[in-house]
């Protein structure tokens, strides 16, 4: 599903654009595992420790989801930072938006690492926690699709899955190093000092995002499809006003700045597609955090599983991922985005309930092989993603269309899940409905997959 050029037309040198291409992708890909390790250090503390500490209640239960509502508090701010980057960003350029959505993350995380808890500042404390995830969850919307763009905007022809998967890449980097910087934490405190401030540091690594954030700003240029698309929007702009002002200039220069609004161009004319990516991706993102937040929750309180063994199955797991993205994604290359995309959300739906019943024999094994397979399923489905809505949307739009569509399905899947899962365990005692969950959101997914199909051929 390959709609549109992967690259332009350039001045420079076929050294030069090599070297611009490598500098982009490395720097998208670097962008997005600072990024998501940031994010994820949140949720793997929301399961262990936050709630005790920042929301105090009479049971576990409900401690844990007050600190997962929080969690999916950054998900609904999700959306917010993709709206505006992505008007900024189709305006003024990927490079800009995707610096600042760096530094507001390494500010936000490192004020979590340095936040005190509720026994010393009382009730401003959940409020100053909810106050940072929500900083946190406006930037990772911002990030998503700076990163992205930043990569398969420099692509070669033909290769923009591929170099797509370089961010996505970034997702099970950031979830290994989250998971690995909390086993070294637990392995060299006490569970005493663990709980006091061991489970800061993680946080306090936030403060790397700013180094990367400048080194992007310094010496990452823009990409070559926005500087063709901006030229040409320049160009279309003299010629209109030249018109407007033979015909009466006040008339012309309105209908130029409703047209010049990427985000009124999606609301006007896109908003079935944004839904659509969206709806696709849900699933995703929600089996997603099922597997690296709820299921950690679950195993640790309900199952009484080691809480480092877990960590480490979902470190292990994780790691599978960086093989099977890039794959899926090239593989996408050659065959197509939707039928790659497609096959991953029915694997996911099939999976959903033999996973639980793995899981619920509270073996380690059964637990790696169970979130093993759905994480292959994920991975078959994220590879091509990024590739697959930069192609939804032109040049001049597509930082915000693309943002949108992720972003709703950030909502509508990862935010809520944890949440939704806790309490679907509270409510009906069995893991199963967890699957029904899981599925319901699946038979969504391949609807909308569904539709881009059949839109795809008619072009």
């Amino acid at each position: 599903m390959d709609t549109a050029p992967s690259a332009l037309p350039s001045t420079s040198t076929p050294a030069q654009d090599a070297r611009n291409r490598r500098k982009g992708a490395t720097a998208a890909a670097l962008a997005s595992a600072v990024e998501w390790y940031d994010y994820f250090v949140f949720g793997i503390a929301a399961a262990l420790v936050l709630g005790d500490l920042y929301f105090p209640a009479g049971s576990s239960s409900a401690g844990v989801l007050a600190s997962f509502a929080t969690f999916a508090v950054g998900f609904f701010a999700r959306p917010f930072g993709g709206v505006i980057a992505g008007h900024l960003g189709d305006k003024r350029g990927r490079k800009p938006m995707l610096v600042l959505a760096l530094t507001l993350m390494g500010v936000a995380t490192t004020g979590i690492g340095l936040l005190p808890t509720y026994e010393t500042i009382g009730i401003a404390a959940p409020v100053l926690l909810v106050t940072l995830r929500v900083m946190q969850g406006i930037a990772v919307g911002a990030q998503w699709g700076g990163a992205m763009l930043l990569a398969t905007e420099y692509a070669p022809e033909g290769k923009r899955g591929i170099y797509g998967s370089f961010v996505q890449l970034g997702v099970p980097i950031g979830v290994v190093t989250a998971n690995s910087v909390f086993l070294l934490a637990g392995a060299f405190t006490s569970e005493s000092a663990f709980a006091a401030w061991g489970w800061r540091l993680p946080f306090l690594v936030g403060l790397l995002v700013l180094v990367l954030a400048w080194y992007i700003h310094k010496h990452v240029e823009e990409t070559p499809e926005f500087r063709a698309a901006e030229r040409a929007l320049a160009e279309k702009e003299r010629e209109e006003k030249g018109q407007a002002t033979e015909q009466g200039a006040g008339k012309g220069k309105g209908g130029d700045g409703a047209r010049n609004s990427p985000l009124r161009t999606i609301l006007r004319g896109h908003l079935g597609t944004v839904f659509l990516a969206g709806g696709s991706f849900a699933v995703n993102t929600a089996t997603f955090y099922i597997l690296i937040t709820g299921v950690l929750d679950y195993t640790t309180r309900e199952l009484d599983m080691n809480r480092g063994a877990v960590l480490t199955v979902s470190l292990c797991v994780s790691l599978t991922q960086l093989v099977l993205i890039p794959a899926s994604a090239a593989l996408s290359d050659r065959i197509g985005r939707i039928r790659i995309y497609g096959l991953g959300a029915a694997g996911i739906a099939l999976w959903a309930v033999p996973m639980f019943l793995l899981i619920d024999t509270g073996s380690l094994l059964w637990l790696a092989v169970g979130t093993f397979v759905a994480s292959c399923f994920l991975s078959i489905m994220y590879g091509p993603q990024a590739a697959l809505f930069a192609e939804l949307f032109t040049p001049e739009m597509r930082y915000t269309g693309a943002s949108l569509g992720y972003q709703i399905a950030a909502v509508l899947g990862g935010g809520l899940a944890p949440f939704v899962m806790v309490l679907l365990l509270e409510t009906t005692g069995t893991s199963m409905s967890v699957s029904a969950y899981i599925i319901g959101l699946a038979v969504i997914a391949l609807g909308s997959i569904k539709v881009l199909a059949d839109r795809a051929r008619s072009r």
